[in-house]
């Protein structure tokens, strides 16, 4: 089978995509033909294999909100003093008090390095299902084989793309299709748009093989009444012209339940600035947090409206597992000795910085390092200038190289003039 061009391209999340596309297609081998159950079980394996890095990631949150106190106070020290000094000191004493709790600055940014491609790649497989589930292909072969035998079938397609308002054709509105991209194009339409795409005049003399694969599609992409390839908003619009309020309705819970279950999901979360706050040392970003957790569901909901209904399944699924593993881990970090956690964790930490020659005795003398090698070009530069002025024994040295007559060099004559009659003044 040749590659389809709509598969992702992105470095790194290609990768992660093909490996995701195996499962996916391994699904649907052993028998899970329907597309939206396909998701769900896909959606369950993902995340059970990144419960790890969730569990990691935290108690990294856990350990931010024991620290939280300690921090704010080193910040509140240092409020307004912008000076290099300050704010050099504030960095060492940060860095000593991460050193006594055995994290690293950086956190759990590992953690969200490695996440980061796997969620790309899960975008990328649900929304192309066909560029990474081979069996899907033989749907398509037979009508693929009679439309790209019509003169202009590209021109045809296209316009009709334009005609219906397909947003998630992911086609080229211009030039020459691929076979590839004809398949694309067919697993986007919903059943409506089928019966439009037989009637069409120059596809007619085939439109029992549009029907047949349209038929054969159908109960594959149909999940709870819903085209998992189509968008909740033309799913409403089809439902109000044809007067199927179920329809409508089964289509506005898809974004009402994907922002649900992440609005459940993010008050689970606990928060790495939970701990006592009476200084106010991170209200904003507090204030930031409550505002993301605000907002982000929403657009979620928002933007579902437009997205195929098979990533609103992902989102719903995947927040809801979220939210179990959540309850499960919230329950494992509330039960956890966190002095033995804190000694584990800084044991852990001096081991890595051994093999980096890094021991926590000298740490800190690394931190006061850097704060002399940073000041001490500028004493550097103060002690160069003035003895570019004055010689060791007192007296100035030479005059610098100037050109004759110009106004630099007779500022220098008058300066070296001063300087050898200072002693006849006094």
């Amino acid at each position: 089978m040749g590659v389809l061009l709509t598969k992702s391209t992105m470095p790194i999340v290609n990768w992660v995509a093909e490996v995701m596309g195996w499962l996916m297609n391994g699904i649907y081998s052993i028998g899970v033909h329907n597309l939206g159950l396909c998701i769900i079980i896909f959606t369950v394996i993902i995340y059970a294999f990144m419960t790890p890095l969730q569990i990691k990631q935290q108690k990294f949150a856990k350990m931010n909100a024991v620290m939280s106190p300690e921090l704010q106070s080193i910040q509140k020290r240092y409020r307004g003093k912008k000076d290099q000094a300050s704010q050099l000191k504030m960095q060492e004493e940060t860095m000593a008090l991460y050193e006594k709790y055995g994290v690293s600055p950086t956190g759990s940014c590992l953690q969200m390095l490695i996440q980061m491609p796997i969620f790309f790649a899960l975008y990328q497989v649900i929304i192309k299902i066909p560029g990474y589930i081979s069996g899907m292909r033989h749907v398509f072969d037979s009508a693929v084989t009679h439309i790209t035998q019509v003169s202009g079938f590209s021109e045809i397609i296209q316009k009709f793309v334009q005609d219906n308002g397909i947003k998630n054709s992911y086609i080229p509105l211009s030039g020459d299709l691929s076979n590839n991209q004809v398949i694309d194009f067919l697993y986007a339409l919903s059943p409506s748009q089928w019966d439009k795409l037989a009637d069409v005049s120059q596809f007619q003399g085939f439109a029992n093989i549009l029907d047949k694969t349209a038929d054969t599609l159908q109960p594959m992409q149909n999940f709870l009444g819903l085209n998992i390839a189509d968008n909740p908003w033309a799913l409403i619009q089809s439902g109000w012209s044809t007067q199927h309020y179920l329809l409508i309705l089964a289509a506005i819970l898809i974004p009402v339940l994907a922002w649900g279950t992440q609005v459940l999901n993010m008050k689970l979360m606990p928060s790495a600035t939970s701990g006592d706050n009476k200084n106010g040392g991170n209200s904003s970003m507090e204030a930031t947090m409550k505002s993301m957790n605000l907002f982000m569901p929403l657009f979620t909901a928002f933007i579902c409206f437009t997205f195929p209904v098979g990533i609103g399944i992902y989102w719903i699924i995947g927040a809801v597992i979220r939210s179990v593993q959540q309850l499960i881990i919230n329950r494992h970090l509330n039960n956890m000795d966190m002095e033995q956690f804190i000694k584990q964790n800084k044991a852990k930490m001096d081991k890595k910085r051994a093999k980096r020659g890094i021991t926590s005795q000298n740490i800190s003398e690394y931190a006061k390092m850097n704060v002399r090698n940073i000041q001490e070009p500028q004493r550097k530069t103060i002690a160069e200038r003035s003895n570019s002025v004055q010689n060791t024994s007192g007296s100035y040295a030479s005059v610098p190289k100037t050109k004759p007559g110009s106004l630099a060099s007779k500022a220098n004559m008058v300066a070296a003039f001063d300087e050898k009659n200072k002693g006849k003044k006094k």
